[in-house]
C-alpha cells in the first residue's frame, strides 16, 4: 500500500538582494537541492529556533539581573536532591 503525502505549496514572489540570491543558489547547489526546497528549509529551521513563552521569561529573568536559585553541582545525588 503507497501512501501519498500531499502538501499544500502556494507560490509566492519575494525581492531578494542579488548577492545574496547568489549565495543562496550557491548554497542550494552544493546539497544538491532546489532554491525553493533550501529556503524553505532554512525557514523552518529559524521558526523552529525561535524560543518559546518560558524559555523567554527565563531570558528576560537572567538580563534582568534577578538572583536565580543556585544548584549544587557537585554530585548527582546533591543535583538530584536540588530538583524536588
Amino acid at each position: 500500500m503507497k501512501i501519498e503525502v500531499i502538501k499544500k505549496k502556494k507560490q509566492t514572489a519575494f525581492r531578494l538582494n542579488e548577492q545574496l540570491l547568489v549565495k543562496l543558489k550557491k548554497a542550494a547547489k552544493k546539497e544538491n537541492r532546489s532554491l525553493s526546497n533550501y529556503v524553505e528549509c532554512i525557514l523552518y529551521e529559524s521558526l523552529e529556533r525561535t524560543p518559546n513563552i518560558i524559555t523567554r521569561n527565563s531570558m528576560k529573568d537572567a538580563e534582568g539581573g534577578i538572583e536565580l536559585e543556585k544548584l549544587n553541582l557537585d554530585s548527582l545525588e546533591d543535583f538530584t536532591k536540588n530538583l524536588d
